[in-house]
């Protein structure tokens, strides 16, 4: 009787797929390696004489720099960092002497065009081999030029009990037990016939996701899994993702750590690359895109992935990337991540003249568009071509008369906006300032809260209606409304009683009272014992001291709260004390993050 199981089922099973998209299946036993090595020396060997002017000789002496960084043992806390050392070695410390009179020359490991590479995939790989204690086996190894950059584990389908997750545990405790084989790694995956989920070495199973192959998001099926397998899997995409996806940057603690593209990402950095590269090499078509992407879903690292990408297109001979926010904290986080990320060529604009100046510059540029309100009406300051702006949070600054100062300081530019909340109104259209007619629905790339939720990357929203009852008096407040209004017109009347309604309901010291002693008893009984903390967002700064005079008066204490908002403008002083330099701030929101902290 035959039985199903994992090896002849979902392994086979992509296996067969994986020869779909480039890759040659060959037999373990027919792997040309040493018992206790990663790199399958032999091919290596003939893809670097294939794809440079180099010795056999030569060749030896460029595999012992990748043997020397393979060899950690079994220390798993050096893996991050052989892994980043590893990729350096591949694609920024790759010069060696071997041209004339000794002459420094780049060694390339893997060529552009793709039947020019080696690209294997095989299964059941046990290292080390041969060992007395028996070696780790490894599902799903792919290979290209004799480097193993991709492992998979495939678990059975036929047992409701086993997921995606089991094989995911199986390759952290390899990435344990036998780190030295993931030093070259790029991503690993696994599957179970039902989801494909991936990550980079050194991601816990529970921070893992998935891959689609586009927005339709097809999961579930056998059929599903090998669509969204494909994708990700090709030779050309997985170079990709090593070169262009991928940074290393460092956590708060100082630890460092390795993220590659989660599948939106991609999907949208892609999206501008592509864009800009075809408009650029055609001579025509569209300088502009919409990214749609819900908030937390990681669009701060996408313009990382593609300023990176950009940036090393030679068909944009050595462009300009511009990275604009329209708030300096949103600033400051994209340069801490440029910063983090050791990403060669950024710099900051901090005023109009450096604007003017810098602009030139081949490197990535950051600045807010603040900073384009400080030049003449109609100035232009470059009219090149190769110019890429990716402007973050993408809304009415970038659509009123700084947009406007923008688009004439840079007539030949490309514009692109990243968003999480769209605007579509007759005076503020986001879609009409980012999106391109030839965009069906005036995005190039979208990713919904929904998207993110079923990712496993935002948690669900949930609301709870507050049971504060507030009435106004009408009558009186008409009356005494239109005493005080009855020498304007009848649009600045409606517009003030807009204004004066909202304000008065939501700044009433009863209600105000009301909705923090529900705050208070809600946070006992529901975030308190979770160990989680809490936010409140009100309405305008008096609101804010008010609400944080009131909490104190119902906690008993004053250091359980605090309150954080901006203090410009006043003029009076009222909001001295909640004043705060960017260091106190920062000093203050790792005290709020602190677990044993009273706030």
């Amino acid at each position: 009787m035959a039985y199903f199981n994992e090896e002849n089922t979902v392994e086979q099973m992509l296996i067969n797929a994986a020869g779909e998209c480039g890759w040659i299946y060959v037999e373990p036993k027919n792997v040309p390696r040493m018992p206790d090595e990663v790199l399958v020396v032999e091919w290596l060997v003939t893809a670097l004489m294939r794809l440079n002017p180099i010795t056999e000789d030569q060749a030896a002496q460029v595999v012992n720099h990748l043997r020397a960084a393979c060899s950690i043992g079994n220390n798993y806390e050096e893996l991050v960092d052989a892994n980043d050392r590893f990729r350096r070695l591949l694609f920024d410390e790759n010069s060696f002497p071997f041209g004339e009179d000794g002459e420094n020359i780049n060694i390339r490991f893997f060529s552009d065009v793709p039947s020019e590479n080696r690209c294997v995939v095989t299964n059941q790989w046990e290292f080390p081999r041969r060992s007395k204690e028996g070696g780790k086996r490894l599902d799903l190894v792919y290979i290209i030029n004799g480097i193993p950059m991709i492992i998979g584990e495939a678990k059975t389908p036929v047992k409701s009990s086993v997921t995606w997750a089991d094989g995911a545990t199986d390759i952290v405790h390899y990435q344990k037990s036998i780190p030295e084989m993931f030093v070259p790694n790029v991503l690993s995956f696994a599957s179970e016939g039902r989801e494909l989920q991936y990550a980079s070495v050194g991601c816990p199973v529970d921070k893992w996701g998935p891959w689609f192959a586009d927005e339709e998001r097809r999961h579930v099926t056998l059929n599903d899994v090998v669509h969204n397998y494909l994708s990700l899997l090709t030779p050309e995409r997985v170079l990709d993702i090593y070169r262009f996806y991928t940074v290393f940057t460092g956590t708060t603690g100082g630890r460092k750590i390795k993220i590659v593209c989660r599948y939106q990402q991609y999907l949208g950095g892609e999206a501008i690359v592509q864009r800009v590269l075809n408009t650029y090499k055609a001579g025509k078509g569209p300088r502009k895109g919409l990214i749609w992407h819900f908030q937390g879903s990681g669009k701060s690292w996408l313009m990382v992935f593609a300023a990176q990408k950009l940036r090393k297109q030679n068909e944009l001979k050595a462009p300009t990337v511009i990275i604009v926010d329209d708030r300096i904290d949103l600033e400051d986080q994209i340069t801490g991540d440029f910063t983090r990320a050791e990403i060669p060529n950024v710099d900051g604009i901090s005023s109009k003249e450096e604007l003017e100046t810098k602009i030139h510059q081949r490197k990535i540029l950051i600045t807010t568009i603040f900073k384009f309100g400080d030049l003449n009406d109609g100035e232009v300051i470059d009219d090149r071509d190769n110019i890429i702006l990716l402007m973050d949070e993408a809304h009415r600054t970038q659509e009123g008369d700084l947009g406007k100062k923008m688009r004439t300081a840079l007539p030949n530019a490309f514009f692109f906006g990243l968003t999480d909340t769209p605007i579509n109104r007759n005076d503020h259209n986001t879609f009409a300032c980012f999106g391109s007619v030839e965009d069906e629905f005036g995005y190039i790339s979208k990713y919904t809260f929904q998207n993110s939720v079923d990712d496993g990357a935002t948690l669900e929203l949930n609301f709870k209606t507050v049971p504060v009852e507030m009435h106004l008096d009408e009558a009186k407040l008409q009356e005494e409304f239109d005493a005080l209004t009855d020498q304007i017109s009848e649009e600045d009347k409606q517009e003030l009683v807009r204004r004066t309604s909202v304000e008065a309901f939501f700044t009433a010291e009863k209600r105000i009272n009301d909705v923090c002693k529900y705050i208070v008893n809600h946070f006992h009984d529901y975030v308190e014992p979770t160990g989680m903390k809490a936010q409140v967002v009100v309405y305008n700064r008096d609101c804010c001291v008010k609400y944080k005079k009131a909490l104190d008066a119902l906690l008993g204490t004053d250091d359980q709260t605090t309150v954080v908002m901006h203090t410009s403008g006043d003029k009076a002083d009222e909001y001295k004390a909640y004043k705060r330099t960017r260091d106190e701030e920062r000093k203050l929101l790792d005290q709020f993050r602190d677990p044993l902290s009273p706030l």
